[in-house]
């Protein structure tokens, strides 16, 4: 009896520990993890690519997402909740936009750095972490703007718009003295 029951419970074990480590796995990348704004502000898209391994026994459903960002930047997620798709199955790969990072106006120059993970499991309510990816986001002065070199382009047409008037003045000036 007591044999039996030793038995029994390794089965148990073993038919449970097999079914562990059998889970369905994604593979999850941030196609460029690094994106760059200008400190006037702007935003990034990060690309995303996720697959499931062939040798998945079954889909895996890609239900939600957790992001973590240091503030001021923000996070968007609609990309991933309008685009995605739900499940991926055994072989199927899927790359595209994942989320926008938002800069705000002013924002300090500096690196700032994020976390994004997918949310998922075997069926449509699980909530498993799927995979997690690093993100960074830094800020820049940016070059001088084109309107800045406008503005100096048209400054200097007006300084000698300016001089030839002033010398056209003398020579008319000149003229009338003569008549």
């Amino acid at each position: 009896m007591k044999l039996r029951m030793t038995v029994a419970l390794a089965a148990l074990v073993t038919i449970g520990l097999s079914q562990a480590a059998a889970a369905d796995i994604i593979h999850f990348s941030l196609v460029n993890p690094s994106g760059r704004a200008s400190y006037l502000g702007g935003s990034v898209t990060f690309d995303a690519t996720v697959s499931a391994p062939a040798t998945n026994a079954a889909p895996v459903f890609l239900n939600g997402d957790s992001f973590n960002v240091t503030a001021p930047v923000t996070l968007d997620d609609s990309d991933f909740v309008n685009n995605f798709p739900i499940s991926l199955a055994p072989g199927i790969s899927f790359t595209g936009d994942l989320f926008v990072l938002t800069a705000p106006p002013h924002l300090p120059v500096g690196t700032f750095l994020g976390t994004f993970t997918l949310l998922g499991g075997p069926n449509s309510s699980a909530t498993n972490t799927l995979g997690t990816v690093n993100f960074s986001l830094t800020t820049f002065t940016p070059e001088p703007s084109s309107i800045a070199l406008l503005l100096t382009g048209l400054a200097g047409l007006a300084m000698s718009l300016l001089w030839a008037r002033s010398k056209g003045n003398a020579a008319a000036g000149a003229h009338e003295k003569l008549h």
